[in-house]
């Protein structure tokens, strides 16, 4: 039977797709609290707002916003009445570790991904909302407010991409290997000398320059990039968990630099180990390829032990 709810959001044309018939409720109220986070922040957006900074060390800190926390309050309180029995994390709220570590199934959210680019009105910012199963991800929505591009996913239905209220088509990365064809995705803004060393080192072909990291994972998908690799040891669970299944069931994989899996179900919520996104046909090799670098640049692997 139809969900005629969800067929509100998401505009279907006849076509041989069936994510919705596993984990329908959990995407319809995912998809349906995105757009109302990014009707809050694009409301900011033309309004105004102030920037304060939020520090990850001592050392490093981060731009925050009043639309950051609108959109965590928005989803998280739609979350938790619908879902109850499953535990969220989202970056704006304090973490219930406790909570978390003991239920299988957890929300985990970005409510603004991307907020550098939010303040400085350049529109390469999103909304994530992820859902992971005994610490792996099985559901991701990723909508970018501006131009409502809404990327989603769930657990072996396929990934699409939903482009202003039109059809949704199905997404699958590129069958690259060779890196002097590809093209890399990088951060539009912090650009370190590893990272300068890693694109010669590799010698890609062309490199496209964004926000977000769930943006720059959907250009993956989407085949303007084949490989992203965040060699910055600051990124959280949030930052992944929603792109890492929209990638993966486009064909691609993501996991830490080091080639090794991510796991959500770790008190440890941040990836000490970086990101490596890739279109899967290309990933040992890149992995095999970086490892001399690593070595070059002092990286060493940090290992995290697992609370279940």
């Amino acid at each position: 039977m139809k969900n005629e709810k969800l067929e509100s959001y998401l505009i279907f044309q006849p076509v041989n797709v069936r994510f919705y018939l596993m984990l329908e409720k959990e995407l319809e109220t995912a998809i349906r609290l995105a757009r109302l986070a990014s009707d809050a922040i694009l409301k900011f957006y033309e309004e105004g707002f102030e920037v304060e900074r939020k520090f990850i060390t001592e050392y490093y800190s981060e731009p925050v916003t009043i639309a950051d926390k609108t959109s965590s309050k928005i989803i998280v309180e739609g979350l938790a009445k619908i879902f109850p029995d499953d535990a969220i994390l989202s970056e704006e709220e304090p973490d219930d570790t406790e909570r978390r570590l003991s239920k299988s199934r957890v929300w985990i959210i970005d409510p603004l991904d991307g907020t550098k680019g939010f303040t400085e009105k350049q529109g390469d910012f999103a909304v994530q909302i992820g859902l992971v199963e005994n610490g792996e991800p099985i559901l991701g929505v990723v909508l970018q407010p501006i131009g409502q591009n809404l990327y989603f996913a769930t657990k072996s239905e396929g990934a699409f991409l939903q482009k202003d209220n039109t059809e949704p088509i199905r997404l699958s990365v590129s069958d690259k290997t060779n890196f002097e064809a590809m093209t890399i995705a990088v951060s539009r803004s912090h650009r370190s000398k590893n990272m300068t060393a890693l694109i010669n080192h590799f010698g890609f072909k062309d490199e496209y320059r964004h926000g977000s990291v769930g943006l720059k994972v959907g250009f993956l998908t989407q085949k303007t990039a084949d490989i992203y690799i965040h060699l910055s040891p600051f990124t959280k669970f949030w930052d992944t968990a929603a792109p890492q299944i929209i990638l993966e069931e486009a064909g691609g994989k993501l996991t830490d630099i080091f080639g090794e899996k991510i796991r959500y179900d770790l008190r440890d919520v941040r990836n000490h180990n970086g990101i490596f996104s890739s279109n899967g046909n290309s990933h040992e090799k890149a992995v095999s390829h970086l490892k001399p670098l690593l070595t070059k640049f002092g990286r060493l692997r940090v290992k995290s032990a697992k609370t279940n």
